[in-house]
């Protein structure tokens, strides 16, 4: 864990929390900040970067989501749950975000030597697990078979899955992102999943696999830990820690250039989710 430990080490993090103005906006939002954050440190016009988010009941679905046979009448269920629902632009399949989810991106500059794949998913697991030490728990790294988003990466407590790590490449900059299940029930994000799969697939043979959702296998921090967490609490966790491993640790907000680079990249992303999901009105 040498190298993870580094990266953790930072002269600077700059933090942009947006864990409570972003429920009152797209997700779409959050992408298009996190691509201009990565073209703003990918650049060395912005130290690396912590940014905190939040959206409530919103579905993110993956690119693979969208070739569901029956997919009008799965998102249809989604709307009608009260979930709005996105297409990213970077992998994975489809997670559920509410108020009970913390989201984090850690974005690090490329410049000096690469940051390979598995170094960005051990930095996010490194950081997770400083968080949460007092606890004692182990937190393992592997997929959790019958998990949403399956992968790798799937971060668990005794078998059940409460996070999943993505990553994103660009402009000499890496985002490395989760999504923590901070408060709630696992188990019944995992049944809106299951039941959006079970309805787009209808029992279909289709070229794509799509996953086998076991909603019993998702968790939540506080159903693990045993405690009740809230986001605040979480976001209290994440400053310490990194205010453990940097020589200055200061909050900001979008600065000069980027203001109009985020309206560019927010464009970009909110045009090509149009363009994805026009096909389903």
């Amino acid at each position: 864990m040498k190298e993870n430990h580094n990266l953790l080490h930072q002269e600077k993090w700059r933090i942009i929390d947006q864990s409570s103005t972003g429920l009152h906006v797209s997700a779409l939002h959050s992408f298009g900040m996190d691509d201009t954050l990565c073209a703003s440190v990918g650049s060395g016009s912005s130290p690396a970067t912590v940014r905190t988010w939040v959206h409530d009941r919103t579905v993110v679905l993956g690119i693979q989501d969208t070739k569901l046979p029956h997919m009008q009448k799965a998102l249809a269920f989604l709307e009608d749950q009260g979930y709005r629902y996105i297409v990213r632009n970077s992998g994975g399949l489809a997670v559920v975000l509410d108020q009970d989810v913390l989201n984090i991106s850690i974005i690090l500059p490329e410049q000096e030597k690469g940051i390979d794949i598995n170094s960005g998913y051990d930095v996010m697991w490194e950081l997770i697990k400083r968080m949460f030490a007092n606890f004692q728990r182990d937190i393992e790294a592997k997929e959790i078979k019958g998990s949403y988003c399956p992968g790798s990466y799937d971060l668990s407590i005794d078998g059940k899955k409460f996070a999943g790590i993505s990553q994103r490449r660009i402009r000499n900059a890496v985002a490395v992102q989760i999504y923590l299940c901070v408060n709630g029930s696992g188990k019944k994000r995992g049944e809106l999943i299951q039941q959006f799969y079970s309805l787009g697939v209808a029992n279909e043979q289709t070229r794509l696999a799509f996953p086998v959702i076991k909603p019993d296998v998702m968790a939540s921090l506080s159903e693990l830990l045993g405690v009740e967490l809230t986001v605040d609490q979480v976001m209290t966790r994440l400053l310490w820690t990194l205010k453990e491993h940097a020589g200055l640790l200061y909050a900001d907000q979008l600065q000069g250039e980027e203001i109009p680079l985020f309206d560019a990249y927010y464009q970009r992303v909110t045009e090509r989710n149009d363009k994805i999901l026009q096909a389903f009105v």
